[in-house]
């Protein structure tokens, strides 16, 4: 419970941070800082932003899984993987691989269309995992009722997806709030990409982080509306037996229009982007693959390696404690480790940036530094897998064991964690591979000389060398791919199909 609480502790570093530089700063200069004319153009950039995505997005990925979970697609289970694959690409390279294609392609148009094609898989995975787990049961009563296929839809299928829509929209909505490579390429301003301005070109440590302020408050603004649309309702089917499998339907005339929307849909957020890095990786040849590729590609695993095995060790007293002794202290605990994975790395790298300056000036820029950034944003992901495997560890295992003679620590460490194991496995894998991509946390933190694929990578979109560039978004495609599958295959297994 002590270190659990101590990692709460920590996980609230950065709220707690954003209040005390308010305090240092005076209530006043903070007031002035924050009410501004530059504040209000970035709200209005970041509402717009949220505006022009979330609605396609959650379109986009409605249709996508109906189509792929409810009709007779031709060659369903491709196009179910092709609509999580640009998960695959980091957003940043998205950008970029748009920049090749129309450098004049900029502003709001270009972050709507690049945000919709990189986020929308986010929205794709609960909503066809719903999808596959609704009882068509209530379909065929309310069809016996006289309603049509398109009110049968909206009034029976689509009020049973909420939970599966406010989930991945939310998460959508926090990517967009935290992203900064993607916008920062196309020169559209956010948050984001402002406080990140200050800090690498003026160092305006105040105004910095009075925006990293406002960036918090409204995440945690998107939160609480989730919460409130999210509702009351019950969703879990009640009755008995089993819900059968809902047949699929004809498309009929619209099987064509729908493998061209795929089609498209797979070019654009897929086909581009490869397609451009590999043009570049043949301008370039043989000589864009240097030493210094290689060279951060072991950084990168070094630290997201290292990085991830903190991040589950400081997930697994929390994971078990949620599942042997849940109560109302333990599920605010928890709570504070589910909530700093929403926060953007900006923040989390302005606050870890204050308080070694200030406190622990010889952890500043070192390695250690860096893998508590990623300890902090990634241990929802650490949770996620701990969790699930801890649960399915019966305790009744444990009492036979020490019935047996074991002691405690004995029956644990011999019977518990090796049941657990592929679960803390996969948190490895999964904070891993998020760490290999995340930028501006690491920008701020690596210690000088330090170069991941990441940050290798965005020094040289910044020279403009997209040549060079490109082995370096290669490598981060293949390095994620693995978590794509993992996703994927979890998402079925999940909704029992």
């Amino acid at each position: 419970m002590a270190f659990a609480a101590l990692v709460a502790a920590l996980s609230l570093l950065p709220m707690g941070f954003v209040g005390w530089i308010a305090y240092q700063t005076g209530w006043d200069a903070a007031f002035h800082l924050v009410v501004r004319v530059r504040v209000a153009e970035l709200l209005w950039n970041t509402a717009l932003l949220e505006l022009c995505v979330l609605p396609p997005a959650i379109v986009v990925a409605l249709a996508t899984a109906w189509l792929t979970q409810r009709t007779n697609l031709p060659f369903a289970p491709f196009w179910s993987w092709l609509a999580v694959a640009p998960l695959a690409i980091p957003a940043f390279v998205q950008s970029y691989a748009w920049t090749t294609v129309a450098p004049s392609f900029h502003g709001l148009p270009a972050a709507a269309l690049i945000s919709v094609l990189a986020y929308s898989p986010f929205l794709y995975l609960p909503i066809a995992a719903q999808i596959r787990r609704l009882d068509p049961a209530q379909e065929d009563a309310a069809a016996s009722m006289g309603l049509g296929p398109w009110q049968v839809f909206f009034r029976v299928v689509l009020p049973q997806l909420r939970l599966g829509i406010s989930g991945g929209a939310l998460l959508v909505a926090l990517h967009l709030l935290s992203e900064y490579g993607l916008y920062a390429l196309i020169r559209f301003d956010t948050f984001t990409t402002a406080i990140m301005d200050q800090f690498q070109s003026a160092y305006n440590a105040a105004a910095a982080n009075m925006l990293g302020g406002v960036l918090v408050l409204a995440c945690v603004g998107l939160i609480g509306l989730d919460v409130i649309l999210r509702g009351q309702e019950r969703y879990a089917r009640i009755g008995s037996g089993a819900a059968r499998i809902a047949a699929r339907r004809d498309l009929g005339a619209f099987k064509w229009p729908a493998l061209a929307g795929l089609t498209l849909l797979g070019v654009l957020a897929i086909g581009v982007p490869c397609g451009m890095i590999l043009r570049w990786l043949a301008v370039g040849g043989g000589a864009v693959w240097t030493a210094g590729v290689f060279s951060a590609l072991g950084e990168t695993m070094l630290l997201s390696l290292a990085g991830a095995l903190l991040t589950t060790v400081a997930a697994a007293p929390m994971a078990w404690i949620s599942v042997r002794s849940p109560g109302r202290t333990q599920r605010i605990l928890e709570a504070c480790h589910y909530y700093v994975g929403s926060l953007p790395g900006v923040v989390v790298g302005l606050a870890l940036v204050w308080i070694t300056v200030q406190v622990a000036l010889p952890l500043y820029q070192t390695m250690f530094t860096v893998m508590v950034a990623y300890a902090l944003l990634f241990l929802p992901r650490a949770m996620a897998g701990l969790r699930p495997s801890l649960a399915q560890a019966p305790v009744e295992l444990e009492q036979a064991a020490m019935a047996l003679g074991r002691t405690p620590f004995q029956a644990v460490s011999s019977v518990t964690l090796r049941l657990a194991a592929p679960g803390a496995a996969a948190s490895i894998v999964l904070v891993s591979l998020g760490a290999a991509t995340e930028l501006t946390a690491t920008l701020m933190l690596a210690p000088n000389g330090v170069r991941t694929l990441a940050t290798a990578f965005w020094s040289l979109t910044g020279e403009i060398d997209y040549a060079a560039a490109a082995p370096y978004a290669a490598m981060m495609i293949i390095a994620s791919l693995p978590l794509t599958i993992i996703l994927h295959a979890q998402s079925r297994r999940i909704a029992g199909r």
